[in-house]
This record gives structure tokens, C-alpha cells and sequence, in this order.
């Protein structure tokens, strides 16, 4: 029976897929490519035993004590066994293991535990007459602690010997912080295979509001503990959400440290591995994104879960619908403008004026055109720029016409797929603390775009994910997820008014490169979030190799425009991305944001994995 459910499956991805995805996906199953590239990645991240010594002898100035805590239930022997050995073997020594064992009155655990208190003086464990769950259980662990840093453990997963002398490393160089997290990867049942790297961004406020994705290992200041107060039980299964948000709301001193310091055991019935088998944790998690959103105030939102368990996305809802000017630069392409104006029109979003900006068209069908839109709509204008060609300078004479609240800056060869385009941008848009969201947008063969824009990568600045199929969710989901990015293209921007008179609009030295990138990282420098929204869809319909820099004046422009953003933003381009993780470059790190060796490999993910609709 096995046997035959094996044929059907493999004569389905055989229709489904053909020939070539099915031999590609004999390969990776195989010869588990993709993990074999991060284990070679892995081991040669592993401290030497030189490296163990000379962490063991150092003395801080500043050695705190982490007390880390770990609710037990019926833990297998070899896996608590295993996650005590790890905290004993941490190369920084001040610690102290708090356990508290729910497991109930005839617990089998009792007996190794208190053997490892007789042992080591730093290991303490409480015993309940009866079952508690995981908020209650993680409660009482809570309680034994004395430690002026607090750090949460799963009872069957291990620590890295280096997890609490880098964070105590953290901890001396920046005094204030308040909460660190590490990256992490998942290790099999028996502890030899290291796979599924998550190399998480600095902190992001939006991607933690749709994914937990700081999850392990977790390191918060007591006095923040403290304050937040306990593990909340109606929240169960997502009891650890939960809290990272509330501790969020009081603190913005948050540390990421990009170093696998956390390996997760994974189970079968894990929601790591089976995530189906735990529905009631990824519910817990709707609700805990919920709950976030009613104690800081931003009432009009929707939260649900969607398709991909895990990810969650916030709604806008509007009560009143604000003015938005559409600016688009336009030079002939008539087709291409009359199809993005049909998109915007086609919107179900009320309140708009298009501000088309004219510059050196020939044809006189472009001007025939021109004439004959405005006498149809009374929300088309079109102005005439006389300048020289300047991107920058082009839409900041658009700008300077606008009548709207919220400007929408959009090339001419864009298409808007979703009737809530523009409404999902404004919603988005609307909020205090944002300044700028970018959407979703896709070739004309159904590829990635752009997805957001990463700093450094490709030398100045790259577009995420570029070329990946339609289909695909990306690392972590990271092409559907609301997040936030140093920069979105400039190709569908939104912004307030107020926010882009307040930096002073585009800068106009930058005339055809970067221009949008820079107007993003003045934004933030301002202290405003830049988001990107995947839920605003639309195509562009630009050549992939249209705009090469390959005449000598393009590329004497080019060199000129690059030299003016490394001058500025050196100092970021020198440190790296906050919001891309250093080790997906990595070329063992088995990382598939960018690199177009893996695409199949991400295909073939989704096969394996049944595959993720499009939300």
C-alpha cells in the first residue's frame, strides 16, 4: 500500500511538474544538498577547544548572571539530559538553571533532576503535585530566578557552548540593552545534523508583527521581566509571542546577535516539523498580535491567519479616506502609461488625483493622448517638465502640484493587480511611526521584481529576491510577510506629504541612480519605519536588462551618483543591512534569499512541502 501511495506521488509531481523537477527533486531528497551546504557552514562556525579556554578565563568588567529558565513536561531522559549537559558546558559561567517540572506528581524526572542539583549548586528545579501547562510551568521556573538577565530555553533543545559569553560580550560593549536575540537552526532527534538555519534581521517591528521570528533564544533584562509580568495561559502555545511583544512596547533597546547560538530538536509532531498538529498555537498567535495591537492603541486593524501557518496579516481597516496623489513621469509609451492608468482607476479606492509629469516626448500621439485623458477624467493632470531628464528632480515638480495627503510615486509601466492596492498602501502608510511602504511587484513572466531593497547588496543596493518564481513564499515566507526594509523602489512608493516635504523631497544630484534609496534611508534617519507590503500587488513590466549602465556617459553618471550615496551612507554600507543578516551571503550557508543556483531548490521546497497558495 505504501508502495503504491509512493507511485501516485511521484506519477502527480511527474504531470505537475515534468521531467526536470522530478529528477531535480530525486537529487535534493537524495543527497540533501541544501543541508549538506549548511553543515559545511556550520562546522566551521564551531569554536576550536583554544577558542573554549581563552572564553572560560575571560573576566568581563561587567559578568552578569543569566538565569535561565526551562519548564519541563515528561522530557525524554537523553533530551533533558542533553539540554542541561549544553548550559554546563557554556564557556561563560555565570548562570544559574531554572527548572520547574509540570509533569505532575509520579514525574519520572524527579530522580535525574535532583542528581543534577546535588551536582551543580547553579541547578535548581521545583516539583508539582499536579500538571501544569506551558504558561504556569515557565511561571513557576520564573520564580526561582536571581539572575539579572533572563534566559528562556525549551526543555529538549540545546545551547551553543558560546550562547552566554557572546551575550555577555553584547552586554559589556552596549550597557543598555535590554533584550538580545541570536539566530538559531533546527538539529535532529539525535543531535548529529544541523539544518534549517534561520538568520534573522536586526529587530523589525512589522515582521514581529506578522511572524515570530525571534523566537530562540531569547535574553531580557529582569528589571523588563518585571515589568511585562507573567507568561499569560491563554495564550498557551503562543505563551513566548506573547511576551516578546509585551516586552517589546517598553523597550527599543533590542540586540540581535548574528550567530547560531540556539539549536532547536526537531520533532515530528513538532509545529516546526508538522505544523497542522498544533492548530491551537498558531490561533494563540492571531490573538497575541491582537492583544499587542489593543494595548498600544491601533484599533482600526484586522489580524488572521493566513495559508502560511505562522504568518499573520494586519488589515488596515479606514475610517475616512484621504486624498492621494498619483505621480507618474511619463516620456511616449502611451500603451504602457494607458495600462497603468486603467490599474489605478480600476482600484476600489475613492479619493485620488493623477499628476502625469510629461518629459521629451516625440510622438504626437503621446501629446493627442495627453489631451484627451484630461478632457475624460477631471482627477488626470498633466504637467510639462522642461529640464533636462532628472528622476529625482522630475517628481519633486510633481510634487510640488500635489493636493493630496499621501503621495504615490509609480512608473508608467506598472500595473496594479489587486483592486485593494492602493488602499492596502495607505492603510499601511497611515500609521505614526511610518514613512514610506513599497509593495509586491512582479515581472511580465511572473518573477519577482522587487520585494524590498537591501543595502550592500549587488555593491550599493539590490532588490531581495529577485527573479524568484511567482509561487514561491522565500526564506522564512519573507516575500509574503509585512516587514520592514532600509529601502522599497521608488517604482510604487507611498509616503506622506508632510514626511517628504520634511526631508526635503528627492535629491536631485541623484538624477537617475539610488535616488529612491536614499529618499528611504533619510526617512528613516528621521526616525521613521520604511514597510514593505506584499499584500499591494502589481506588475512592472521593465525589461530585465533594460537601463544597463554600458555607454561611457551612462557609466561616467553612474560612477558619479555612486560616489555621492558612498560618501553619505558609508558608514551603513561598512556595518551592513540592519534588516538582511550578514550570513545569508554566506556561500555554505545554505541561505536562499538571492542566489539563482537555488531557485530550484526553492521549487523543490515547495513541492516536498506540498506547496503554500499564493495569499
Amino acid at each position: 500500500m505504501k508502495i503504491r501511495k509512493k507511485i501516485n506521488k511521484i506519477a502527480r509531481y511527474h504531470r505537475k511538474y515534468g521531467v526536470r523537477y522530478l529528477v531535480k527533486l530525486g537529487i535534493y531528497k537524495v543527497f540533501k544538498l541544501e543541508e549538506k551546504r549548511y553543515e559545511k557552514f556550520y562546522k566551521k562556525s564551531l569554536l576550536t577547544q583554544k577558542e573554549k579556554e581563552e572564553q572560560v578565563k575571560e573576566i568581563f568588567q561587567f559578568m552578569p548572571k543569566f538565569s535561565i529558565v526551562v519548564p519541563l513536561y515528561k522530557t525524554p531522559e537523553i533530551y533533558l539530559r542533553g539540554m542541561i549537559d549544553s548550559v554546563c558546558e557554556q564557556t561563560y559561567q555565570n548562570w544559574e538553571l531554572c527548572l520547574s517540572d509540570g509533569s505532575g506528581k509520579d514525574s519520572p524526572l524527579k530522580n535525574i533532576l535532583k542528581k543534577y542539583v546535588q551536582k551543580d549548586s547553579r541547578i535548581k528545579a521545583v516539583y508539582h503535585e499536579c500538571q501544569l501547562n506551558i504558561s504556569e510551568n515557565t511561571n513557576r521556573a520564573l520564580e526561582l530566578c536571581t539572575g539579572s538577565y533572563i534566559v528562556f530555553a525549551d526543555h529538549d533543545d540545546l545551547l551553543a557552548p558560546n550562547a552566554l559569553y557572546e551575550c555577555a560580550k553584547a552586554l559589556n560593549r552596549k550597557p543598555e540593552i535590554k533584550i538580545v536575540y541570536t539566530d538559531e537552526d533546527k538539529v535532529s532527534m539525535d543531535g548529529k545534523r544541523h539544518f534549517q538555519p534561520h538568520f534573522k534581521p536586526d529587530f523589525n517591528k512589522d515582521l514581529l508583527n506578522a511572524t515570530n521570528y525571534i523566537c530562540h533564544m531569547l535574553v531580557v533584562d529582569k528589571a523588563v521581566v518585571d515589568q511585562v509580568g507573567k507568561f499569560h495561559p491563554e495564550f498557551d502555545g503562543a505563551q513566548d509571542y506573547d511576551f516578546i511583544l509585551r516586552c517589546t512596547e517598553i523597550t527599543k533597546d533590542i540586540h540581535h546577535i548574528p550567530k547560531v547560538l540556539y539549536h532547536w530538536r526537531m520533532h515530528e509532531d513538532s509545529t516546526a516539523e508538522k505544523p497542522e498538529s498544533k492548530m491551537y498555537a498558531f490561533e494563540a498567535g492571531a490573538e497575541a498580535v491582537r492583544a499587542h495591537y489593543d494595548r498600544i492603541g491601533l484599533k482600526n486593524v484586522s489580524v488572521r491567519q493566513t495559508k502560511c501557518l505562522g504568518i499573520y496579516r494586519t488589515k488596515y481597516v479606514l475610517k475616512d479616506k484621504p486624498k492621494i496623489s498619483v505621480i507618474i513621469p511619463n516620456k511616449d509609451h502611451i500603451n504602457d502609461l494607458r495600462k497603468c492608468l486603467h490599474s489605478v482607476k480600476a482600484c476600489n479606492y475613492p479619493n485620488y488625483e493623477i499628476i502625469i509629469i510629461e518629459n521629451s516626448s516625440s510622438e504626437n500621439e503621446t501629446f493627442e493622448f495627453y489631451t484627451a485623458i484630461e478632457k475624460e477624467d477631471e482627477n488626470v493632470r498633466v504637467l510639462y517638465w522642461r529640464g533636462e531628464f532628472n528622476y529625482s528632480a522630475i517628481n519633486n515638480y510633481g510634487v510640488q502640484s500635489a493636493k493630496g495627503e499621501y503621495l504615490l510615486f509609480l512608473n508608467n509601466d506598472t500595473e496594479m493587480i489587486n483592486r485593494s492596492c492602493m488602499e492596502e498602501l495607505v492603510g499601511v502608510c497611515t500609521r505614526k511611526d511610518v514613512g514610506a511602504v513599497g509593495a509586491r511587484l512582479f515581472y511580465g513572466d511572473e518573477t519577482i521584481q522587487h520585494a524590498g531593497v537591501v543595502i550592500g547588496l549587488g555593491g550599493i543596493a539590490g532588490h531581495i529576491f529577485l527573479n524568484t518564481p511567482k509561487d514561491q513564499v522565500g526564506y522564512f515566507a519573507r516575500i509574503i510577510t509585512q516587514q520592514n526594509y532600509s529601502a522599497v523602489t521608488g517604482a510604487c512608493m507611498m509616503m506622506k506629504k508632510q514626511v517628504f516635504e520634511e526631508i526635503g523631497g528627492f535629491d536631485e544630484k541623484l538624477k537617475v541612480a539610488f535616488n529612491d534609496v536614499d529618499l528611504c534611508l533619510r526617512i528613516q534617519k528621521k526616525g521613521y519605519l520604511i514597510v514593505y507590503n506584499p499584500y499591494a500587488k502589481l506588475y512592472h513590466y521593465e525589461s530585465k536588462t533594460r537601463g544597463k549602465e554600458d555607454t561611457p556617459d551612462k557609466i561616467h553618471r553612474l560612477n558619479e551618483e555612486s560616489a555621492i550615496f558612498k560618501e553619505r551612507w558609508g558608514k551603513l554600507l561598512k556595518k551592513g543591512d540592519p534588516y538582511y543578516n550578514k550570513n545569508a551571503f554566506s556561500e555554505n550557508s545554505s541561505c536562499i534569499f538571492t542566489r539563482k543556483r537555488v531557485i530550484d531548490i526553492i521549487k523543490l521546497k515547495k513541492i516536498v512541502n506540498k506547496g503554500v497558495d499564493e495569499l
